[in-house]
């Protein structure tokens, strides 16, 4: 197998987004798009008193993609304007498809609240492909016992297998492209290989800790992006941490974005803001 090699590396900027902080380095000023990914978001760590915060974001919209919750600690509840309600929690992925238009709220769950703790996620915005941006709205709630964890370096390293395939383990998420998503945790001395198409483009974020790939170090709060001449990534671990691994292959379309719509054309996204505003996607009051 051919390594891929690390073509760029952003650092996540923080940011305010109503109540909550958190950090992007996607997009960035040198890394617009990842395609198929659009948007990274890690919110956290961040340790909440019992009985303290009930900070949530308000009700928003979302047309012609993917939003996905990978829920690293804490719990989170959502709900939406065509009546559903979940509940996630450590270890847990939400996988939504927004494609035709929905508004939702979330944020750490009452019973959160109560009991206090630390809180860590992450937000992912994967396109959709003309052809299903405009697919009813659904939920993936993927609980963290139907995750696969592959463990490899004698324990030291673990991977959670949330979409593609990873050393025969098939995620539970299903996907409109073909996607890889794994959520590592690792100890210092781990070492592993991950094989990966050469035309997908591939991402690393590392949440905590120090990880070499291809002879770079990518520590705490930086975004990887690899080249697709390769077909492999090789992680090496020098410490204590989590990361999430991403691979997909490009969706070959124009993207247009405006706020929380991802469509192909800008007229599409004046129609989104039309049917928002007009109650087509719902009305949810908090």
């Amino acid at each position: 197998m051919k390594p891929k090699q690390v073509t760029n590396k952003t650092y996540g900027q923080q940011l305010k987004m109503g109540p909550l902080k958190v950090r992007q380095p996607l997009p960035a000023a040198a890394l617009e798009q990842v395609s198929p990914f659009i948007l990274l978001h890690h919110a956290g760590p961040t340790i909440h008193e019992p009985n303290g915060t009930k900070e949530r974001l308000s009700p928003h919209p979302h047309r012609g993609f993917e939003p996905v919750t990978f829920l690293f600690s804490g719990k989170l509840h959502h709900k939406d304007s065509a009546g559903h309600e979940g509940f996630l929690e450590s270890g847990d992925v939400q996988w939504m498809t927004a494609g035709s238009g929905i508004i939702h709220s979330e944020g750490p769950s009452e019973a959160f609240s109560k009991e206090g703790g630390t809180f860590e996620l992450i937000q992912l915005w994967v396109n959709l492909p003309r052809e299903y941006k405009m697919t009813a709205p659904k939920y993936q709630d993927i609980k963290s016992h139907t995750i696969h964890v592959v463990h490899k370096a004698d324990g030291k390293l673990q991977v959670r297998v949330v979409a593609g395939t990873y050393d025969d383990q098939k995620g539970p998420a299903s996907t409109f492209t073909p996607i890889t998503a794994l959520m590592l945790y690792f100890e210092a001395g781990a070492e592993a290989t991950f094989s990966i198409p050469h035309s997908y483009n591939s991402l690393l974020y590392v949440l905590e800790g120090d990880v070499e790939a291809a002879g770079t170090i990518i520590s705490k709060y930086n975004l990887a992006q690899f080249d697709t001449a390769g077909d492999a990534i090789t992680l090496k671990t020098f410490s204590k941490g989590h990361a999430l691994l991403l691979a997909g292959a490009p969706i070959q379309e124009p993207v247009v974005s405006y706020g929380p719509f991802v469509m192909n054309y800008p007229g599409e996204i004046k129609q989104a803001i039309l049917d928002y505003e007009t109650g087509k996607m719902g009305i949810l009051e908090s």
